[in-house]
């Protein structure tokens, strides 16, 4: 957890220097961020099942395709074993990265401090998949820079109602 609160602690001194929200859009984003985490963790979760159940039925395809191909004329087509472990990995961050973000609702819900620590926690998974994306073979370098700037955005607006959370403001 130590290490979780050094990065936490330099980001928040990156992101401390940036303009503030006006108080109308941090008490916005504290009442609906509950919800927006139940959005995320579901959209997550069904992304997660949905590429599961696509690879499952893909990789038998995939590998008849290899396998004729590299008959007829030498050449792997579609994805390798390295693309199918870095998409099952990413797989498995989308599920963790879930969790989380339903474990935060109730605790978002009574402006707990842990409710913030997981969102935080979820924003830097979020990171984490952006590298898995680099190494497969579809998406590379434009897929990490979006997802960089969206993970950038998310940092923004959480350290923007970082103070609404924690033992003083926790709903009784």
């Amino acid at each position: 957890m130590s290490t979780l609160k050094t990065i936490e602690k330099q980001l928040g001194d990156l992101f401390k220097d940036l303009p503030e929200l006006p108080k109308g859009g941090k008490d916005f984003l504290v009442q609906f961020w509950p919800y927006i985490a139940l959005i995320f963790g579901v959209l997550q979760l069904l992304a997660a099942l949905s590429l599961w159940n696509l690879m499952r039925v893909a990789s038998p395809l995939i590998d008849y395709a290899n396998e004729l191909n590299r008959y007829t004329n030498g050449n792997y087509i579609g994805y390798s074993s390295t693309d199918k472990i870095v998409i099952y990995g990413g797989i498995a961050l989308l599920l963790v990265n879930a969790v989380i973000f339903l474990m935060a609702y109730t605790p978002l819900k009574a402006r707990a401090q842990k409710g913030w620590d997981l969102i935080f926690l979820a924003s830097l998974i979020n990171v984490l998949y952006a590298v898995v994306q680099i190494f497969i073979s579809t998406r590379g370098i434009g897929s990490f820079i979006m997802s960089l700037v969206g993970s950038a955005i998310g940092f923004y607006l959480l350290f923007q109602i970082k103070e609404r959370y924690g033992a003083k403001t926790a709903k009784k």
